[in-house]
């Protein structure tokens, strides 16, 4: 006899404001790749943050890449009770690391009071990315995700 685990409420909460905030980030991935400079001045970017992405080098679109895909796939196998949620979220933590790294250690944006109103959005986008995966550990663990 197969024993099912019954969906927790909050799982189908976690997963549609998950959905919601890492499908922003696949909007604006997507707006930044294909309209470029158009959507970041749309956005209310300057000149100084428009330079400092447009400078990004092209490795690192792989970390950005693994970060908001790996997120809405997560939110979407959440949505679904897959384990592979787990992985999912586990990529998309690696890639907002790594972003984090390269903003805050390798090149960071020079300090300027437009720069400073996205300084601590990288910790956001890490510490979601963190509660995420272990979440999705979580309801793994109970037998949720199957």
């Amino acid at each position: 006899m197969v024993e099912t685990v019954k969906t927790p409420w909050h799982l189908w909460a976690v997963g549609a404001l998950s959905l919601l905030w890492n499908g922003f980030g696949a909007f604006d991935f997507v707006q930044t790749v294909a309209r470029g400079e158009a959507y970041m001045r749309e956005a209310g970017f300057g000149d100084e943050m428009i330079a400092y992405y447009n400078a990004l080098p092209s490795w690192m679109y792989a970390p950005w890449v693994l970060g908001v895909w790996g997120a809405v796939i997560g939110s979407v196998l959440l949505l679904a009770r897959r384990r592979w949620t787990v992985h999912a979220f586990g990529l998309s933590l690696l890639g907002a690391v790594v972003s984090l790294i390269y903003s805050k250690l390798i090149n960071p944006p020079p300090l300027s009071a437009e720069m400073a109103m996205m300084a601590w959005m990288p910790f956001v986008i890490v510490a979601i990315a963190l509660f995420l995966v272990w979440y999705a550990w979580a309801m793994a663990k109970r037998g949720v995700l199957r």
